[in-house]
């Protein structure tokens, strides 16, 4: 594990960070395999500047962006981990990740991104199988019983949720098993069994059941409450989250009286933030577990002005256009391969005024951009934000405003 220093971010506006740990040039013992933190050996001074100029040069044609907004404590910020079990050639337990490019597992007790109780639960969970005669599951002979550990943790209520991949429902001495672990983390509060039984590369199978707890937790972002259960989509890095749908309401510049429409909606974040400042919102997602969620998030904040819908995001514009349906402003949050050129056609019949557009890859943004600006839409302000410190990813967000009429 990296050790730390003190070092200061000064933005040119004048603002600055609080001392913060800054991680040393040191290389992880595994990174040469795992290719996860592809700058680790970069300091976050260097690592923020780089990404502030790549940002700064795909947006040129189209807007100057604000300075970038790094994070003032950039280790250990993944509040969902994810391990992969398997034994070594002496057949002793080992989790970790798969290499990259590969499935040969390579070993990982602690990470500088990861959450540091998630990794000490995995651990405890690893020194618990052989005294229980449980084995990881092995790709090449297909026997075993555990494939991965997943947990979830939520930053601001302490929720700990860990979620057993099995490659069978029955799991031998499940009781006990499950009570030594809670006796090692009484912290946790609900455990899940998953099924997965098919040779997949997919983490989660399609079966699972809660054996103990309510089998999901619960976190608070943007002063609301959000219900995450172990499919569902909720951004990893909740510091960060915060300060990025911050930029996105202060952008969507909400009165009070529009009609919002949040694509791509998971749990329902960003159009339930938005709904505080709007008529009425719109979500749609297609993961049938997220939009469950989304509606139990929106009955627990008390919210009667936001509907969610269970289908292709794309699909859903397209109906909204035929029918005649209008936006005042929409939010896209779209997956790395950023949205398709039907569905911003699209979105631009529905005549949003204004779209807010979240973007997890720079390049897909920019391809996206180019046709939205065709269909009469001028980008107008934008911001990258460092959700993923010592990765090469950048997370942004982009307003754009309708000049004319496509």
């Amino acid at each position: 594990m990296a050790n730390h220093t003190e070092q200061k971010y000064r933005p040119k506006t004048g603002r600055q960070y609080p001392p913060r740990q800054e991680v040393k040039q040191k290389i992880c013992p595994v990174s040469g395999k795992c290719g996860g933190c592809q700058w680790i050996n970069k300091s976050y001074e260097e690592q923020l500047r780089i990404k502030e100029t790549i940002f700064r040069k795909l947006m040129e044609p189209y807007c100057r962006p604000e300075r970038i907004i790094g994070m003032e404590e950039p280790a250990h910020y993944r509040n969902k981990v994810h391990a992969v079990f398997g034994e070594d050639r002496k057949r002793n337990v080992i989790s970790g990740i798969y290499e990259e490019k590969s499935h040969r597992i390579v070993p990982v007790t602690q990470c500088l991104i990861e959450n540091k109780k998630a990794d000490q639960i995995i651990g405890s969970i690893r020194s618990l199988l052989p005294s229980f005669k449980i084995r990881p599951y092995n790709e090449d002979t297909g026997f075993g019983l555990l494939r991965h550990v997943l947990v979830r943790i939520g930053h601001a209520t302490g929720q700990i949720m860990v979620v057993l991949v099995l490659t069978s429902p029955v799991m031998p001495s499940k009781n006990n098993f499950m009570k030594a672990l809670r006796e090692l983390h009484p912290e946790i509060t609900t455990i899940v069994i998953n099924v997965n039984d098919r040779d997949t590369s997919m983490i989660l199978g399609e079966k699972e059941y809660a054996a103990y707890g309510r089998g999901y937790i619960e976190d608070e972002l943007c002063g609301m409450t959000f219900r995450i259960s172990p499919k569902s989509f909720y951004q990893v890095n909740p510091v960060q989250t915060e300060k990025l749908y911050g930029k996105a309401m202060e952008y969507a510049c909400l009165t009070g009286v529009e009609t919002v429409l949040d694509a791509y909606c998971g749990t329902g974040t960003i159009g339930m933030i938005a709904s505080r400042h709007a008529a009425s919102v719109l979500g749609v997602e297609l993961n049938r577990d997220a939009v469950r969620d989304a509606v139990n998030n929106a009955k627990q904040n008390q919210i009667s002005n936001i509907r969610f819908y269970e289908n292709d995001a794309g699909d859903f514009l397209l109906e909204l256009a035929q029918q005649g349906g209008k936006l005042d402003v929409l939010f896209l949050d779209p997956p790395r391969s950023g949205s398709s050129e039907a569905f911003l056609n699209a979105a631009v019949r529905t005549g949003p005024g204004r779209i807010v557009y979240i973007s997890c890859q720079p390049e897909t943004l920019v391809r996206d951009l180019r046709i939205l600006v065709r269909k009469g839409y001028k980008a107008e302000k934008c911001v990258a934000v460092d959700m993923f410190p010592y990765t090469d990813s950048i997370e942004a967000v982009v307003s754009l405003v309708r000049e004319k009429r496509a």
